[in-house]
């Protein structure tokens, strides 16, 4: 038996939007069930996302602590962002995010990994990439607002934010994928061995 995710689509009998937001809606379904009943399924519409994990010369990844008022807390998280643009490719987002909210730029870049991120209730797919051989972005630093206006940076070595994750310090979705993601590619075949920076994904299809 091959493990893999497949795509499926089971019937609908009816939908409706009860709320929509600034970038997200919520969706009410209808959905036949195997057995021939109907359930109400309600889930959150979201664009996707992208997240980068930026890894220097001494190996350390660059992260940022925002305030993230949902859960009420500040978190250590990677740079990410909204696919803001239908179709938009999610490389061009990766490397905008990089620069807005770290102003640093990467001249090797890979997919580390693709992920929804909470499946039963919202659509929203990540892909999370791996970003090397950093530098300091050109020109003029991104203007921040909101909650990013009160963003603080660090780099922080690979298995201290291990241990932080196991030890349940860090909670960041992005954060603890990556960089466990990180952890077991170097194990495997290596890093040079992940998908390339512009690898399919059916989740979120981009015109290269």
């Amino acid at each position: 038996m091959t493990i893999k995710d497949t795509p499926e689509q089971w019937e609908i009998r009816a939908t409706e939007t009860p709320f929509v937001g600034n970038k997200t809606s919520v969706r009410t379904d209808e959905v036949v069930m195997p057995d021939g009943s109907v359930v109400r399924r309600d889930y959150q519409v979201h664009p996707g996302s992208v997240g980068v994990l930026a890894l220097d010369a001494e190996d350390r990844v660059l992260l940022i602590k925002q305030y993230r008022h949902p859960v009420r807390q500040k978190l250590w998280e990677i740079p990410a962002g909204l696919l803001d643009v239908p179709g938009e490719n999610p490389l061009h987002a990766a490397q905008r995010e990089l620069y807005e909210e770290a102003h640093v730029k990467a001249e090797d870049w890979r997919v580390l990994t693709d992920v929804y991120t909470t499946a039963g209730g919202c659509d929203e797919a990540v892909r999370i990439f791996l970003a090397r051989d950093l530098s300091e972005a050109d020109g003029q630093r991104f203007e921040v607002e909101d909650e990013e206006a009160d963003m603080e940076h660090a780099r922080v070595p690979v298995d201290e934010l291990v241990r932080g994750v196991l030890a349940g310090e860090l909670h960041n979705n992005c954060l603890v994928v990556g960089v466990l993601s990180l952890v077991a590619a170097r194990g495997g075949d290596g890093l040079d061995a992940l998908r390339p920076a512009q690898a399919p994904w059916p989740a979120r299809p981009f015109e290269a």
